[in-house]
Formats: C-alpha cells, sequence, structure tokens
C-alpha cells in the first residue's frame, strides 16, 4: 500500500494505493498517530484504494473517533465500486462522511 501525505494547514489529505489489510494497516496507523495531532481537517483519498479488509475499517473508524473527539472531521473520497460495497455491507456507508 501507497500513503501519500498532503497537509495544507489544519488539512490533511492522505491518498491511499493498493490494498488496506491487516498487512498495511499498521502502517495506515502510524501515519495518523503521527501526523494528525493539529489537524481539523482529515480527508483519506480512496482513488488509487483496491481493497480494504476489516482491519483497514477498524483503522478509520478509529480515526473517525479520533477526529471526532478533537471537534474535526473526517471525509473518505473517490471511493471505487469494490470498496464502496464492503462499506455498504457493513454499515460504514452511514457512519463514515463519503464524497
Amino acid at each position: 500500500m501507497t500513503i501519500t501525505p498532503t497537509k495544507n494547514n489544519e488539512k490533511l489529505t492522505l491518498a491511499l494505493g493498493g490494498r488496506l489489510d491487516t498487512t498495511t494497516a499498521p502502517e495506515l496507523e502510524k501515519v495518523l498517530a503521527a501526523q494528525t495531532y493539529d489537524v481539523t481537517e482529515l480527508e483519506i483519498d480512496m482513488k488509487n484504494l483496491e481493497y480494504i479488509s476489516s482491519a483497514g475499517l477498524r483503522v478509520l473508524l478509529a480515526a473517525n473517533k479520533q477526529m471526532e473527539a478533537a471537534g474535526g472531521t473526517l471525509t473518505v473520497s473517490n471511493v471505487c465500486d469494490d470498496v464502496m460495497e464492503v462499506f455498504d455491507m457493513t454499515g460504514f456507508s452511514d457512519i463514515l462522511s463519503i464524497e
């Protein structure tokens, strides 16, 4: 998986590519922990993300809770059909702000 961060003032965009699964979820957790301390807007751009597992869902849920607790927002963008199907089946499409 690739993670490309772009920070603009208090907004952080993380562009993900490849697969977000048990092997790669810890890498995303580390990036989130290191770069979201002063962020009020977090965007996860999934344009190049092909697959997400339950481990990836767990990281997104934790990031969403963290942003809400800090008074910020998490937005997920450019979701492909396969990942959107997972979001719909798991109810994440009702939890996350998806553009």
